[in-house]
């Protein structure tokens, strides 16, 4: 993803069959096309990717799992992102960078942009999340041209996947990163062949607010199965955030005010879910029963 000012002049695109890739990523769902790259012998002159962090007040600064996985292909590793036209590599992979790039950089040197999702549907920052909460039946990965303009480039190729009643976030991703990587050197090695121009009407990929994540247990049982497979879905518990981070819809109507704690199931407005894995405020995630058993809530506990 990249967005910036347009370019006085048309970007150029890479050779059909580039050999020295520069590579720009950051996080996990990055790491399967960095190795994939690796693996069928492409020369990668300099991996760019977010600098370290600490993640705990007391903790060290962690490499990004990009920079992690570099370190042990034993490859450059940059945070510029000026290296990636610095490099006189052929072009540039981009996958999850986090980072805006410049148009300057653009002009330098072709890029192309491996994107989860099926554009110009969800183009943004979660296009993963936003698939699965509007309830989508299928998703997949598109190669593009890098534009300064958000995800608007044309496209080398589409592959869709279906999306499983049981897929979460993370798994989809991971699924996502899979197929791209392996489609991405395919691609790379047989010849890229001419972009087409997407086609459609476009929709935004925002990332999810902590309101979206918000469970209103007044929904159906179905849309608050999605909320909670994005991740991150919540509510609150004794005027403290509970997360639930795993659960199972139910078709049953019990007939009771939604938000209602049933057991192990909450009412909802149309259905039940049950829960599997909840993490109450201030503690780790846990088996729902075991913290049902421990808790001992009153018999007229409400979510919400």
């Amino acid at each position: 993803m990249a967005q910036t000012s347009n370019p006085a002049q048309p970007l150029p695109l890479p050779p059909a069959r580039p050999r020295r890739v520069a590579f720009a990523g950051t996080p996990d769902d990055a790491v399967p096309a960095l190795s994939a790259l690796a693996e069928s012998g492409f020369d990668i002159p300099v991996v760019v990717t977010g600098a370290p962090r600490r993640r705990s007040r007391r903790g060290s600064d962690t490499p990004t799992p990009v920079a992690a996985a570099a370190a042990k292909l034993g490859l450059s590793i940059s945070h510029e992102p000026v290296d990636l036209a610095n490099c006189n590599a052929d072009c540039a992979v981009v996958v999850a960078f986090g980072q805006l790039i410049s148009s300057d950089l653009l002009a330098r040197t072709p890029m192309l942009n491996l994107h989860f999702s099926l554009l110009p549907r969800w183009r943004g920052a979660a296009p993963v999340e936003r698939a699965l909460l509007a309830g989508d039946d299928t998703t997949g990965v598109c190669l593009m041209a890098l534009e300064p303009t958000l995800d608007t480039g044309p496209v080398y190729w589409r592959h869709e996947l279906l999306i499983g009643p049981a897929d979460t976030a993370e798994s989809l991703r991971a699924r996502l990163a899979d197929e791209g990587a392996r489609l991405l050197v395919d691609s790379l090695a047989a010849g890229l062949g001419t972009p087409e121009p997407q086609q459609g009407e476009p929709t935004y990929a925002r990332k999810l607010s902590p309101a979206e994540r918000a469970i209103n247990w007044s929904q159906p049982a179905t849309h608050i199965d999605r909320q909670i497979r994005v991740g991150g879905a919540w509510t609150m518990l004794d005027g403290q955030r509970f997360i639930v981070r795993e659960a199972i819809p139910l078709a049953a109507e019990p007939g009771a005010s939604p938000g209602t704690l049933l057991d192990d199931t909450v009412v909802t407005g149309h259905g039940l879910v049950r829960l599997v894995v909840v993490q109450p405020s201030g503690r780790p995630a846990t088996d729902a029963q075991a913290w049902l058993h421990g808790a001992r809530l009153p018999s007229d506990t409400r979510l919400g």
